[in-house]
């Protein structure tokens, strides 16, 4: 009777085993020992080489060092800044602005102002009342100091020294735009050689007209009221506008 062939037992079953189970992984392949990275397949592993000979910097077989940061500089405490100091008493800041660009061009402006005025009144004396002109005169005068203290005010900016001048050219102007009209109105009603002679023996003849008055032989108080309107509009439209443009 012939027998069946030989059948190996049954294996037992397994376990279902979780995919996750660092237990179940399979084992890395172990590094040998030394220095280095794990050698590729096939490939015998790295040995360390010899030791260096006396006086030979050691070999390193690794990655090259990685510097390190630079070395900082030591931190010097800041020294305080200086602490504001206001201005003592009665001194006044620095003023900026062109002053004497802003006189010569409030003279010039002026000069062109009192010579418009000399020829208006040469234009129309003839059909004056005594009360136009002293209304035109009084007119010019505010008319010529605005113009001088708002240039001076915004050339000369905060400057003192520019404002006095200021005013003084205005009631200069004031002045002069009607002592002016005198030669003219001369030359006009009498001849050119007329104001010659003037000159010579009477040079005086227009300060002594604008000073009089001619329907009393009294002082004529609008003269030096004229004076006074041109030097106070000059002075406060250029403080008023200095003071404007210092604090822009």
């Amino acid at each position: 009777m012939s027998q069946p062939p030989f059948q190996p037992p049954p294996q037992p079953s397994q376990p279902p085993q979780a995919p996750d189970n660092p237990y179940n992984q399979p084992a890395s392949p172990q590094q040998p020992p030394g220095f280095g990275p794990a050698p590729a397949p096939g490939q015998p592993p790295m040995q360390a080489g010899p030791p260096p000979a006396p006086g030979q910097p050691p070999m390193h077989h690794g990655a090259p060092p990685v510097p390190g940061p630079p070395p900082m500089q030591p931190m010097y405490p800041m020294q305080p800044a200086p602490h504001f100091q206001a201005p003592h008493f009665g001194q006044r800041p620095t003023a900026s602005g062109h002053p004497v660009g802003a006189v010569f061009l409030a003279f010039f402006i002026s000069v062109i102002v009192s010579m418009i005025y000399s020829g208006l009144i040469l234009a129309t004396y003839k059909d004056l009342t005594l009360t136009t002109a002293n209304a035109l005169y009084l007119g010019h005068a505010l008319l010529n100091g605005a113009i001088v203290g708002a240039l001076v005010g915004s050339v000369g900016h905060r400057n003192t020294g520019a404002w006095i001048w200021g005013a003084v050219i205005a009631a200069l102007a004031a002045f002069f735009g009607y002592a002016n009209a005198w030669p003219l109105i001369l030359a006009d009603a009498q001849s050119p050689g007329a104001v010659w002679d003037m000159v010579r023996y009477d040079a005086f003849l227009p300060a002594r007209a604008w000073w009089n008055d001619e329907s009393s032989g009294g002082v004529d108080w609008f003269s030096p009221l004229g004076l006074l309107v041109a030097a106070a509009a000059a002075w406060g439209l250029a403080y008023l506008i200095g003071n404007k443009r210092r604090q822009v």
